[in-house]
This record gives C-alpha cells, sequence and structure tokens, in this order.
C-alpha cells in the first residue's frame, strides 16, 4: 500500500485553493445585492464564504487528523449555509437563478471534495 503525500500547508489543498475562488464569486456576485442588505443578506453570504476555507486553514493546522475532520464537516456546513443564501437571494430577486448557475454547481462540487476529504481523513 502506498503512503500517502505529506500536505506542507493548507494553501497545498486543492479544495482550499477551489473554496478561495468560491469567496471571491459570493464577493462579486453580493455587489450587486441593494444597498439595505449590506448588513443583511450581504454579510451573511460573505462571512459563511469566508468560513469555508479558514476552516479548511484552520483544521488543517490543528494538531491530528481528528482536529482536522471536524474543521472539514464544519466547512462543508458553511457550503450548505451559501447555498441556502443564495437560493434567499435569487427568491427575493437580488439575484437570477441563471446569474449564479455556475457558483451554485461549484459549490455541489465543493461540498463533494470536503467529503471526499473527511472521509479520507478517517482512514
Amino acid at each position: 500500500m502506498q503512503k500517502p503525500t505529506r500536505i506542507g500547508s493548507y494553501r497545498d489543498l486543492d479544495v482550499w485553493q477551489f473554496a478561495m475562488g468560491i469567496v471571491i464569486d459570493v464577493y462579486r456576485v453580493t455587489r450587486a445585492f441593494p444597498a439595505e442588505e449590506k448588513f443583511g443578506l450581504v454579510a451573511q453570504l460573505r462571512r459563511a464564504a469566508v468560513a469555508i476555507p479558514s476552516n479548511i486553514a484552520e483544521g488543517r493546522n490543528r494538531l491530528g487528523a481528528a482536529e482536522f475532520r471536524r474543521f472539514v464537516s464544519i466547512a462543508r456546513g458553511s457550503v450548505a449555509e451559501v447555498e441556502t443564501q443564495l437560493a434567499v437571494a435569487v427568491a427575493l430577486g437580488y439575484v437570477g437563478a441563471g446569474e449564479i448557475a455556475s457558483l451554485s454547481s461549484r459549490l455541489d462540487q465543493l461540498s463533494k471534495m470536503l467529503f471526499g476529504l473527511y472521509r479520507r481523513l478517517a482512514a
């Protein structure tokens, strides 16, 4: 059996890099939201998006796979938060479903990546 490659930093993780791209996209999408949402849905969406790579980074720098696994689970929960908040934004007419279709697809892909990492950390 081949020994897994050691990861030097959370920055080396594809899942962290992918999550960082999603943060940028969420910031871009929320720029067009109404000004009155600045401290409401915009702030919540941005916070939840930033929480994804932040939890991956924090978990990676904790001691042990179990701690890392817990933070990966939290990051996956934040993906669901972002998805839900985007659904609210669509329902309120702040953004069209077509405008965020690519982002929604990438969020689904990120959730799968995080689940794969979560399972790998249990091994």
